[in-house]
């Protein structure tokens, strides 16, 4: 009975000690949060290093913004793409663009454009004049050299500016 007890509580004592460490964030049972704008931070990469000799692998770079609002629009002001070091690379919008109602845009940074670095970022602000969903922002970086192909996905974190 004593070691069926201790069984239990060192089950329970991982269980809830791996949801601490390794909390839900993004699964269905997230609390949404509403808000009237933003500015998010989206990490890319223009090329990753791989092999003994840190050679580089260079990925075509997708930003994806998806409105999430079934019945409401929001208002993209920036999108600017920054490099290693900080320094602005390229805005890519003139005026703000409204992205309307569970619709979604892209800009595309390709494989020869290696201005970002490894440690290139996109800065998108939005704005909303109600409190909405907010939008799902992330970057899908891909490649293939000869035989090997490598893709993954990096979701923008809102930050403060």
């Amino acid at each position: 009975m004593k070691n069926k007890k201790m069984v239990q509580l060192t089950v329970f004592i991982l269980v809830t000690g791996l949801y601490g460490i390794f909390p839900l964030s993004g699964s269905a049972g997230t609390l949404y949060v509403l808000s009237r704008g933003q500015h998010v931070y989206v990490p890319v990469y223009s090329h990753i290093y791989h092999g003994d000799k840190g050679e580089r692998f260079n990925l075509t770079t997708t930003l994806s913004i998806r409105n999430t609002n079934f019945k409401k629009s929001i208002t993209l002001k920036s999108i600017d793409y920054f490099d290693t070091n900080g320094k602005l690379v390229k805005s890519y919008l003139k005026t703000p663009i409204l992205l309307n109602n569970f619709s979604s845009i892209r800009y595309i940074i390709k494989a020869t454009d290696s201005s970002g670095g490894s440690g290139a970022k996109f800065i998108v602000e939005w704005k909303s004049k109600e409190l909405v969903n907010s939008p799902l922002i992330e970057a899908i970086m891909i490649s293939t050299q000869g035989q090997q192909g490598i893709s993954f996905v990096s979701r923008g974190q809102a930050i403060q500016k």
